[in-house]
């Protein structure tokens, strides 16, 4: 059987599995709608929750980070797993003490103000849609490789199913359909992981592996990988640039990712639909159990596939000897249609110079050997995705991968979706708009809110402004200048007013906005129709993607010079306060 006839297979079952349990468990009420009708196991929602946590940025796109950053990339890891604990531990058994269905609703009435609702709901949308832009590029990555489309029909085909399964579903058949989705994503990173890590090291478990001893060179292997790479003018590996601009950048860009976690909605409200608090708690143990095993296997991928590339192009072990351009193995070839992978032959000797011609200490070692620049171009996304052709695996494998990596920005996407229509239908049209309106009428106009926003993210898809992990780290300092503070000011001060919430809300958004539009360069320029080129400036070199936990700061200090200045909270908000924070128990749900 031919591969492409095997992914057809494997992937066209996943999808035909993933809308069986959808029709299985189709959402018949709002509260099936929202929060499953908070009847899900721990475990059960600690398996969701992870397969809704763990992103197209996380299988697709983070070992590629790992793969070609080193060290420095280290921060999505201590980032993201860090502000899960934060999640964990500080917000999730609050909010579901609360008994509310969405977040926009606990702000509203935390802060009892149908502004600062909105205002939250603003955000949410803000931050949602930015997350889900990453999860659509992923789907075409992944569909215009293995299912050799172009990757704007695949963003069409990916958007078709999340629409049979989320429309029809809500949070009842999202939460199920993750399940299996967690089991289809896990198991395809495993597997490839092991075998590469057997080939490379003979230690069957990758974590392991990556601190085990090459079996070509007998060295340790990040030993090896440093010294190969360093031949080629990159940076070792493991070595931290310890400039004060890199230290700074790192450390904000920590924080923004752990408390822009901590602040995301579509993992929130995964905690609305266990039955008890103490479920919460159990929840989010089971998922860190189950995000665990991504994350210790992803830097053993990412270091092991930055191996695989330079010994493909350079099978001789010497830097001076690269493989010719006619001999690329297949697997170039393949992604070399995709437009994801590059060979542009500069200096027209049919061999393939990959180096880092940016590096001024290589310069005059590459004008020696005659090379007029890098003619490798590989984009992050590819690399996990690519991984089983480059360590030449079984091609069930490589179907398996396809399936996990669409599993992985399906279950994601289907939970920004629930959380942006969610938000519409609950907060906007039945709290502002249409109070008076029916349960069948919300859950009509939940649906519909739904679809719109699958048809917005899908043309956002078509255009995103990075690859998947940068656009995802531009969402997540979204929630961290705006959500996080609101919903831990809200937890844990009672002074904090509506007007406070509200002003620091706005405050973290449009800071946060303004400065990514202006390093980014995305305003157009005057009297044009096109964007700048170049960064128009930043904050003590400080980059877009840091910059959330700064807006964190600015939301947490105006809301308390804010509330500091105008009326007290009210004694009944404070006294709400006050239970909300003793969980001990589950809080009835209600919805106004």
């Amino acid at each position: 059987m031919d591969q492409y006839t095997l992914n057809l297979l494997i992937v066209g079952a996943t999808f035909a599995l993933y809308i069986g349990i959808a029709i299985w468990a189709r959402a018949g009420s709002t509260s099936e709608f929202y929060a499953a009708g908070r009847g899900v196991h721990p475990v059960t929602n600690g398996m969701a929750t992870a397969a809704d946590w763990m992103s197209a940025a996380s299988f697709i796109s983070m070992a590629g980070l790992i793969a070609f950053a080193g060290y420095s990339a280290s921060a999505y890891l201590m980032g993201w797993t860090g502000g899960y604990v934060l999640l964990a531990l500080l917000l999730a058994p609050y909010l579901r003490k609360f008994g509310k269905f969405t977040v926009p609703e606990f702000i509203g009435d935390r802060f009892y103000s149908r502004t600062a609702r909105l205002v939250a709901v603003v955000c949410l949308i803000v931050a949602s849609v930015t997350y889900v832009i990453g999860q659509m590029t992923g789907v075409g990555v992944a569909f215009s490789r293995f299912l050799e489309v172009d990757a704007s029909t695949g963003l069409f085909i990916g958007a078709a199913i999340v629409f049979m399964y989320a429309v029809l579903g809500g949070m009842k058949g999202i939460t199920y359909t993750q399940v299996a989705q967690y089991i289809v994503l896990i198991t395809a990173y495993t597997i490839p992981a092991v075998f590469i890590s057997l080939q490379l090291t003979g230690n069957p478990i990758p974590g392991l592996g990556l601190f085990s001893n090459d079996i070509a060179s007998n060295e340790p292997l990040l030993s090896r990988l440093n010294e190969v790479i360093q031949e080629l003018g990159f940076a070792a590996y493991t070595r931290q640039d310890g400039s004060p601009a890199a230290v700074i950048n790192m450390t904000l860009f920590t924080l923004s990712l752990m408390i822009g976690t901590a602040g995301l909605p579509h993992v929130i409200i995964r905690f609305f639909t266990v039955p008890r608090v103490a479920d919460a708690r159990w929840s989010a143990g089971w998922a860190l159990v189950f995000i665990a095993l991504l994350y210790v296997t992803a830097p053993a991928v990412g270091a092991m596939a930055r191996l695989n590339i330079v010994d493909t192009i350079y099978p001789n072990g010497t830097a001076e000897a690269p493989i010719a351009g006619d001999a690329r193995p297949d697997w170039m070839k393949n992604w070399e249609v995709t437009g994801l992978l590059n060979w542009d032959d500069k200096n027209q000797d049919g061999l393939i110079q990959y180096y880092n011609d940016k590096s001024e200490g290589f310069a005059a070692t590459a004008e020696q050997r005659g090379w007029k620049g890098n003619e490798l171009a590989v984009n992050n996304d590819i690399l996990v995705l690519a991984n089983p052709e480059i360590a030449h695996l079984p091609g069930w494998v490589i179907a398996l991968v396809a399936a996990g990596g669409l599993a992985a920005a399906l279950s994601t996407a289907a939970g920004l979706l629930l959380a942006i229509s969610s938000a519409i239908s609950h907060d906007v049209v039945k709290a502002t708009i249409n109070p008076n309106i029916s349960e069948r009428g919300e859950l009509l106009a939940a649906r519909i809110s739904m679809a719109v926003a699958i048809a917005v993210a899908t043309y956002l898809g078509l255009h995103p402004p990075g690859f998947a992990a940068q656009t995802v780290a531009l969402a997540f300092g979204l929630a961290a200048a705006t959500i996080f503070p609101a919903l831990m000011m809200g937890i844990f001060s009672k002074r904090i007013n509506d007007r406070g919430a509200v002003a620091g809300m706005l405050a973290g958004l449009l800071f946060t906005v303004v400065y990514i539009f202006m390093h980014k360069g995305w305003f157009f320029l005057p009297g044009t129709n096109q964007f700048p080129d170049t960064i128009q400036g930043s904050l003590l070199g400080i980059q877009s993607t840091a910059i959330g936990a700064v807006g964190a700061v600015i939301n947490f200090a105006v809301a308390y010079f804010v509330a500091a200045r105008t009326a007290d909270t009210p004694q009944h908000i404070k006294d709400l306060v006050e239970s909300v924070r003793v969980p001990r128990g589950a809080g009835a749900a209600s919805a106004h």
